[in-house]
């Protein structure tokens, strides 16, 4: 049943976005790894501003996900009404 405001409660497979990530950063370091021994800066630079983007998206992720259960519930906990701004 839809109540009307799911992008309002929407949640974040949290954790899902961190392994992801792993993965993200593992390539990006390979790439980085493999460009520089194949002499393409250029290529090396590129995979090494991905990785950075990757790592702080990660140290994003774990806030989060260490906030606790606001940020990161589990199943049994209902979605919750977000807060009404005051005027």
């Amino acid at each position: 049943m839809r109540s009307g405001n799911e992008p309002v409660t929407a949640r974040s497979p949290l954790r899902l976005r961190f392994w992801l990530g792993m993965w993200g950063l593992v390539w990006a370091a390979a790439g980085t790894a493999a460009f520089l021994l194949a002499g393409r800066p250029g290529w090396a630079v590129a995979c090494g501003g991905l990785m950075v983007v990757v790592v702080v998206d990660l140290i994003m992720v774990l806030r989060h996900i260490h906030q606790g259960p606001h940020y990161q519930p589990g199943p049994d906990i209902p979605p919750y009404e977000p807060p009404r701004s005051r005027p």
